[in-house]
């Protein structure tokens, strides 16, 4: 079979290959509801999942829902999340987000993107997680690992997450968005480093420019 070399053919054989070595694209952040999610995306902000995950199961626990974490004590809330790190606007971005949601939206999580980046602590890339993972909606979160793996397979050259969000786009069946950004994560997380790529390890090595230069 004939390697790719339009971007969109790159991307289409990647989500191919990654479909195979990640049959499971989970969300790593635990969750049970949209609003779990929300509330864990907003602390994985310069913090890991690993973390993210130790704090939120007493974090719902003692404020289980918007209501309840509008009227959270901020000293209490910033105590419980603490070691995810920046806990003082973490704080005051839970606290903000919270009390929108009650007053604007029913205490309930919206699907539309200008609703959900009105809530504080909500950029297109945690809209986008909320939107694909517990909405059910299309949505291609780009972080890091995105922006890193897609420059280094040559799938575009944009360095600014919404713009490559956009690009990235109609690369993908909207259907299959939040899965490709998973996969490309999980690929990031675990072979495709920023520092030493396990280049010989990759399964995209055959038709990745990095891999072919590296070698």
């Amino acid at each position: 079979m004939a390697l790719p070399r339009s971007p969109k053919g790159r991307a289409k054989l990647v989500h191919q290959r990654l479909k195979l070595e990640y049959p499971e694209a989970i969300c790593e952040l635990d969750h049970q509801n949209p609003f779990e999610l929300l509330v864990a995306t907003i602390l994985s902000a310069q913090c890991t999942d690993v973390r993210v995950n130790m704090v939120t199961p007493e974090l719902f626990r003692r404020w289980p829902d918007a209501e309840r974490l509008s009227e959270a004590d901020p000293e209490q809330l910033a105590e419980v999340i603490r070691s995810t790190g920046f806990y003082n606007s973490k704080v005051k971005n839970l606290l903000a987000m919270s009390n929108r949601l009650v007053e604007h939206y029913g205490g309930e999580v919206p699907g539309a993107m200008a609703d959900l980046t009105s809530l504080a602590g909500v950029g297109r890339k945690t809209a986008n997680v909320v939107r694909s993972e517990a909405l059910g909606l299309p949505g291609l979160p780009v972080d890091t690992h995105v922006l890193r793996l897609t420059k280094r397979l040559g799938i575009t050259t944009e360095t600014d997450p919404v713009k490559l969000e956009y690009e990235l786009n109609p690369m993908v069946p909207m259907a299959e968005r939040g899965e490709f950004s998973l996969r490309i994560i999980l690929h990031g997380r675990r072979v495709c480093f920023a520092r030493s790529p396990q280049c010989g390890e990759c399964s995209l090595n055959d038709f990745c420019p990095s891999a072919a230069n590296s070698s």
